[in-house]
């Protein structure tokens, strides 16, 4: 029996000796703090919903990126030391719009989504956002900057430029009223308009900007609206359940519903073909931001 006490005296030591090891592994030590970080948001589908562009934040810069949606292709679009903001695709898939933003400029601009050239739409002399196609991609809305002396907001014009001609004019004035978007018939257009210091909200027109009306017409902060491929329904941000999260709603205000529990800040939402909505999450982590996007399916 002597090999039986000397074989429990060892597993004793043994499992003294795992037992401590295993005890000094799982005592923190230190706090472990997320260094780095990532910025990626804004996103714009493919007529296609073969292809997303997005901002990416590069060495400081905002660029422009492509890439697959099943995430097996991505290509950097701009490399400029300029920022680039709101892209949006043409709906004949050839031309990205954005604003092209440094310290003394914030303009619209179009580039081939193949890569190339690009070409300003709006003087120097404005400071324009929130690119919109038209339908046909002859024509593009935007709106001038109301946040020139942040956090004061400042009026804001919906304006629409001809790309064969370069002509531009004024859609919908009086008051602040941003991110205009055409419905995929063309017939109206969306917009968030400011009711109050807090109190935004989501208004529909009819194409020529006439005839608006409060769609949202919640005291919450309603904003960021997009159209459904057939134009049945609008998706739109909101903090109305305390972060903003990404909500829908029929074309005519009704049938309010969340797509998703989320946390963080979600704006910005686009649709795909197959009703995925994409949309961005911005969210404190550790000494830090990210920002990622994320997708949900919309609720039918």
């Amino acid at each position: 029996m002597r090999w039986f006490a000397r074989g429990c005296a060892a597993t004793a030591l043994l499992c003294l000796v795992v037992s401590g090891a295993v005890y000094g592994q799982g005592t923190p030590l230190a706090q472990a703090r997320e260094f780095t970080h990532a910025q990626n948001y804004d996103p714009s589908l493919s007529p296609d919903g073969r292809l997303m562009v997005y901002i990416s934040v590069v060495a400081g810069r905002e660029q422009l990126f492509i890439r697959s949606i099943d995430g097996h292709v991505a290509q950097q679009l701009t490399r400029d030391t300029v920022d680039h903001e709101d892209p949006a695709w043409s709906p004949d898939g050839q031309t990205i719009a954005f604003v092209y933003l440094t310290s003394r400029d914030e303009r619209i601009a179009r580039m081939p989504a193949a890569g190339g050239g690009m070409e300003l739409l709006t003087p120097a002399s404005e400071r324009a956002i929130h690119p919109s196609w038209t339908a046909d991609s002859r024509r593009i809305s935007y709106c001038t900057d109301d946040d020139l002396a942040p956090p004061k907001k400042n009026d804001a014009d919906i304006k629409i430029i001809d790309l064969a001609t370069g002509e531009r004019r004024v859609l919908i004035t009086g008051g602040i009223n941003t991110y205009p978007v055409f419905s995929p018939d063309g017939r109206f257009i969306a917009f968030r308009r400011m009711l109050g210091r807090m109190n935004s909200e989501v208004f529909v027109a009819d194409s020529d900007g006439r005839n608006a009306r409060n769609l949202t017409n919640h005291p919450a902060f309603d904003g960021w609206p997009a159209w459904s491929p057939d134009g049945t329904r609008l998706a739109f941000a909101s903090n109305r359940n305390g972060p903003y999260q990404i909500f829908v709603m029929r074309a005519d205000g009704t049938d309010v519903r969340l797509v998703a529990r989320t946390t963080g800040r979600g704006t910005a939402p686009q649709w795909s073909r197959d009703g995925t909505i994409y949309f961005t999450i911005c969210q404190a982590v550790g000494d830090g931001a990210d920002c990622e996007i994320f997708t949900a399916v919309a609720p039918s």
